[in-house]
């Protein structure tokens, strides 16, 4: 058996540890590092971050949703693989700095005098000449010259002649440590003011997140950090005329509560909006009580403008309904009576005289609704479903006012949205507005719905009659559901429509009104609801032939119209009104009717919910930051400017001058210039020097 030989075989600890510093330290480690974070940033502008999870559900699929949420792209900027990649930089670049430093300090203090004479012919900026001068005057003008100019000379005396080593620009290597050391600490700074340190304390001092509701007062302490942690960016949620001083940390995985050393009490929120309905300023009024002292300090929080306390900053960052109490009037759309449904905003109540189990949960008012009512502008939107019934209204639910044309923007007035969650925990939200609006030459109530919130709200939009109310139209789809009273108005519409001449028509108008009301009024069950223009339309496909359907249609229509003024007449008689004029409006109302009780049919509740009434209160989030890595940043960002400009502006530049006796008499001279980028500049000033040394001197 052979041996290998004695120096095959080397020490790995030393070589490898010296391997792994050198790849850590060097230029294209870090390269790779800030790519890397460039791509994470990119990823974190594109993605929004800290969003429900059901919205990327909707936006990317149940799939990828959870592989992006595995990978923490829902939170970029606090994953651990982004602290880690941050936490690397810091590393390899004090690294590099740690290795260079010493080198550039050596070059900062010499001026390189030892190069042999001989080797200035290599530089590619050299020239060469006799001064008529003898060498000690020769030194004197050559050091004179130069300090004139600002270089930074020093002279060797040698057995053979002088060299005199100049330098100029030497705080180009002062700009690289600069840079170098700005990268380092806004990377320490961006660490100190993320959650690392917050994580940190969660994992040491047993800390979990809370992922439940109820008070703020009764989460567990397990659940809060101390008013002395170092690090924290909060928000803190104060309605008017309550103070609070308790602000949440969300987390990937629930929130953490941050105690604070005061309380902020809102005494008074104002908004000022633009024409658009953006918010134009808001600031808050607050008093801070602090908890050592007991002193209540008053301060204005205004955006860009916060207010400090105890080094924690106070930013205005939003504002939200703080509770406002709210009456609506329940309106039924199956049967049964109105009735009255008081609450507040953020809580929730169970909806009385209801079959189905209803929670009526209150989620936002809107005192401001600003919309587009540009031509057309009914019209535009997502529909909820198409009928195609020969030219017959074709939108189901469609958009309340938005359009994509040119913008004629007005205030509308109030709104406010709710919830209605079934048994099951099922819910949608619903979106409702105050005052009527005018829609296409008809004022109309909106009542919008969706089934998710990355969803666009569908509105029904229900006619007033001439007192502007709602009544009309309930009291004419009340009738639309009473069999005996649509009879009665199927024969009014046959003596009316009957010619005097052709009284056998009488039949067969009878059979198409009484067919034509029984199809169009609301039946079927919740899950699968029929009626309305949906209804006719299928039954003219299924028993008329495709020939005459385009005949038919406008008849059957028509039959309907008749059929519905005749039952609205009745529905008023009932309760002692007289019958609509004849008129322009009464017609558009009587549309208008017609098409938003077909819409009602696909309406996914038992009521409609209208706010009578209101008593506003604001709220206002702050955002609430103790942030000791902020001046770290700032200091970051004045190195980074100043290294970036010095290293890119100021040039390092070395310039040896070699003088010596000369056979014939005088001083044999010797130039070169050595500088880090060879430029237009560097050969503009080395022809300036050259000049201003050999002026005097001679072939």
């Amino acid at each position: 058996m052979s041996s290998a030989p004695s120096g095959s075989v080397q020490p790995a600890g030393r070589p490898a540890l010296r391997d792994a510093l050198e790849l850590v330290s060097s230029m294209r480690f870090a390269i790779a590092l800030l790519t890397l974070i460039c791509i994470a940033s990119v990823i974190g502008t594109v993605v929004k971050q800290n969003e429900p999870y059901n919205n990327y559900v909707n936006q990317f699929g149940p799939f990828w949703a959870e592989v992006f949420g595995a990978v923490g792209l829902y939170a970029v900027y606090s994953a651990g693989w982004f602290l880690l990649i941050l936490g690397f930089l810091v590393v390899s670049t004090s690294l590099c700095i740690a290795r260079n430093t010493p080198r550039f300090l050596a070059e900062l203090r010499s001026f390189k005098e030892h190069v042999r004479e001989q080797a200035l012919a290599s530089f590619h900026h050299k020239a060469q000449g006799r001064l008529p001068t003898t060498p000690e005057a020769s030194l004197q003008q050559v050091s004179q010259l130069l300090a004139a100019q600002g270089w930074q000379a020093r002279a060797q005396v040698r057995d053979n002649g002088t060299m005199v080593a100049a330098r100029k620009g030497m705080a180009n290597k002062i700009g690289y440590l600069a840079a170098h050391s700005a990268i380092v600490l806004v990377c320490l700074g961006g660490l100190l003011d993320g959650d690392l340190i917050v994580r940190a304390q969660m994992a040491l001092l047993g800390k979990t997140a809370f992922d439940g509701g109820g008070r703020i007062k009764d989460v567990p302490a397990r659940h809060r950090l101390s008013e002395r942690n170092p690090t924290f960016r909060a928000n803190l949620f104060v309605p008017e005329g309550a103070r609070a001083g308790v602000a949440v940390l969300g987390m990937s995985d629930g929130m953490v509560l941050q105690e604070l050393p005061f309380d902020v009490e809102l005494k008074k929120f104002k908004v000022e909006f633009y024409d658009t309905g953006m918010p134009k300023l808001f600031a808050s009024e607050i008093v801070i009580h602090d908890h050592a002292s007991g002193q209540a300090t008053p301060a204005t929080v205004k955006v860009n403008e916060p207010v400090f306390h105890r080094g924690i900053a106070i930013y205005q960052s939003g504002f939200d309904d703080g509770g406002s109490s709210l009456r609506v009037r329940a309106l039924p759309l199956r049967g049964g009576t109105a009735f009255e449904v008081q609450g507040r905003v953020g809580e929730s109540t169970q909806l009385a005289n209801q079959q189905q189990a209803l929670k009526l949960e209150f989620t936002s008012l809107r005192v401001m609704n600003v919309e587009n009512f540009d031509t057309e502008a009914a019209a535009g939107g997502t529909d909820a479903r198409r009928v195609d019934f020969v030219g017959a209204l074709d939108k189901h639910l469609g958009s309340g006012a938005k359009s994509g044309g040119a913008k004629s923007l007005r205030n509308v007035g109030p709104s406010f949205s709710y919830k209605l969650r079934d048994a099951s925990g099922q819910a949608r939200e619903f979106n409702s507005y105050q005052l009527p609006l005018e829609l296409d030459g008809q004022r109309v109530f909106l009542h919008g719905v969706r089934d998710t919130p990355s969803e666009p709200f569908r509105y029904l939009r229900i006619p007033v009659d001439e007192q502007d109310s709602p009544a009309g139209w309930l009291r004419l789809q009340a009738a639309l559901q009473d069999p005996a009273l649509r009879e009665q108005a199927v024969k009014r519409y046959v003596r009316v429509a009957t010619p005097a001449d052709k009284p056998e028509m009488a039949e067969q108008l009878r059979i198409a009104a009484e067919r034509a009301l029984t199809l169009f009024a609301p039946h079927g069950e919740a899950g699968a609801p029929q009626g309305g223009l949906n209804a006719l339309a299928r039954f003219i496909e299924q028993t008329v032939p495709a020939p005459e359907r385009e005949r038919m249609t406008p008849v059957l229509l028509r039959i309907l119209d008749g059929a519905l003024s005749e039952l609205n007449t009745l529905a008023r008689a009932r309760d002692g009104l007289a019958p609509l004029p004849a008129g322009e409006a009464s017609g558009r109302f009587m549309q208008a009717a017609a098409l938003s009780l077909s819409d009602a049919v696909f309406y996914p509740a038992p009521v409609l919910l209208q706010l009578t009434d209101f008593t506003q209160l604001q709220a206002s989030v702050f955002q609430l930051a103790r942030a000791p890595g902020k001046k770290l940043v700032y200091l970051g960002a004045v190195l980074l400017i100043i290294g970036v400009f010095t290293m890119l502006y100021i040039r390092e530049r070395r310039l040896w001058i070699w003088l010596q006796p000369a056979p014939e008499g005088g001083t044999q001279l010797r130039t070169a210039l050595s500088t880090t980028r060879r430029t237009l500049d560097a050969d503009a000033e080395f022809e300036a020097l050259k000049s201003a040394l050999l002026k005097d001197a001679t072939p």
